[in-house]
């Protein structure tokens, strides 16, 4: 397959300045030579790698000009996918890309595969499986520290820290096997000894990366957050303050949000998938019915709950259901409407809370929203700060060091019944080759063929 040369456009459909059709493989060259014709030079082949050429791309039957564009040829191995790769640079309408795409299937390229250039990368050992993934983090960052976490994927310190534990983990099985192969020089019991003390040093260091999972998979995928509350306490100025536009309509008619507003708000460089819910009142308007009981449905799915109250109201009977509703859920209550006089009960609020924070804020002012955000930030950073690129971030990734534990703490308890070393290294080298799955070195072709489907064509 890698035999292939691929093409595919690189930049997003539609309207722009400028527009990428990548292409990769073998043939990279010799088919845009016979589509481009460059200025000032009598070959493509003349333009050194990594140098842009101004041209223009023509159809080899009629020499008729599709566009003007720039071409940059890059050569292997010192290109993304370590093959003959070039790029056209090009305007950004959706006929030019089209026409220019199809020239290139015309001359024997064909179309790339969602995610195949950088699979390509992958195989081709640019990439280890956790950088390349962490390509497609990058592409759909939506904060500066999800950005940064990406970033420190995709430069290997993630992939440093899985091959330094699997480092130590083979020097385990090397003394054990020594031990294994020369019985008469009684080394087997030191190799036990040292193999123990080990395994409890790489089983804390994996369940301290497991504590980050949760904060890793929040910068990736952003945490789920409902704004509830009863109506007219301000829920959708919250949201409007949050984003800093007028995303939703604000009045002082109750039942104005009738269906959820959903968006990605930047909080402290965390991102919140955040969802303006309709006011949770009992109305006999069906279609309000319906927008309360979706905010209720809203509350059970949501990672954390925003739930409003209006500072200038006394507590009411749909107040306190609303607290009954969160009662088990991950919330701040956040009183609002502070900057009007206040008929709040606090202190009662705040024994009907519980464990919840109660933030006093004004949306309309923008007052305590800087309060929100640390206590947002605390939330999310429950384990503390980790270095960029450190945090465990996929599902995939905490399954893979929750059975590597799992592997260590059965060779751990082979140790404890002093059974002979061979059983011992069973264990250990399943961890190894497990923990080998995070960077790819022993993982199947099917699982790379699934995460690599799951990236963009042209990436």
């Amino acid at each position: 397959m890698q035999s292939d040369t691929i093409s595919a456009i690189a930049t997003a459909i539609g309207e722009g300045g400028i527009g990428i059709i990548r292409i990769s493989g073998e043939q990279a060259l010799t088919i845009a030579e016979k589509i481009f014709k460059p200025r000032k030079y009598n070959s493509l082949r003349e333009v050194r790698s990594h140098q842009a050429a101004y041209g223009v791309i023509i159809r080899p039957d009629t020499d008729a000009v599709i566009d003007e564009v720039l071409c940059l040829p890059m050569y292997a191995p010192h290109s993304y996918t370590r093959e003959d790769v070039v790029e056209i640079h090009c305007h950004g309408g959706v006929m030019p890309l089209k026409e220019i795409l199809a020239l290139t299937f015309e001359q024997g390229s064909r179309l790339a595969e969602p995610g195949e250039f950088t699979k390509r990368a992958f195989l081709n050992g640019r990439l280890d499986l956790s950088q390349a993934q962490a390509v497609m983090d990058i592409i759909q960052s939506k904060t500066e520290a999800s950005l940064r976490l990406a970033e420190g994927h995709l430069a290997g310190r993630f992939s440093e820290k899985i091959q330094s534990l699997r480092h130590l983990i083979l020097e385990m099985i090397a003394h054990l096997e020594a031990s294994i192969d020369f019985p008469e020089d009684d080394i087997e019991d030191l190799a036990t000894d040292a193999a123990c003390k080990k395994i409890m040093e790489i089983r804390a260091i994996l369940q301290q990366m497991l504590a980050t999972a949760k904060t890793g998979r929040i910068l990736r995928e952003g945490l789920e957050t409902a704004i509830i509350g009863k109506p007219n306490v301000g829920k959708s100025s919250l949201l409007n303050a949050l984003l800093q536009e007028n995303r939703a309509i604000v009045t002082d008619i109750p039942g104005t949000t009738r269906d959820a507003i959903e968006e990605y708000i930047d909080i402290g460089g965390i991102p919140l998938k955040i969802i303006d819910t309709a006011g949770i009142r009992k109305t006999e308007d069906l279609v309000e019915k319906i927008g309360v009981d979706k905010a209720r449905a809203y509350v059970n799915r949501a990672s954390l709950v925003l739930a409003v109250f209006d500072f200038s109201r006394e507590i009411s009977a749909e107040d306190e259901e609303i607290l009954q509703l969160i009662k088990d859920k991950q919330a701040l209550i956040l009183l609002n409407k502070t900057d009007l006089a206040g008929k709040f009960a606090l202190e009662r609020m705040k024994s009907l809370a519980g464990q919840h924070r109660v933030i006093e804020i004004s949306a309309f002012a923008e007052q305590g929203l800087d309060a929100l955000t640390e206590e947002i930030q605390a939330i999310v950073y429950d384990n503390g700060i980790q270095p960029d690129g450190c945090f465990v971030n996929s599902v995939r990734q905490v399954e893979i060091l929750r059975q590597t534990e799992l592997y260590l703490a059965a060779a751990d308890e082979t140790i404890k019944q002093e059974l002979s070393a061979d059983f011992i290294v069973i264990d250990l080298r399943s961890a190894w080759e497990k923990l080998g799955e995070i960077t790819g070195d022993t993982v199947g072709e099917d699982i790379i063929d699934q995460i690599f489907s799951q990236f963009c064509i042209g990436k």
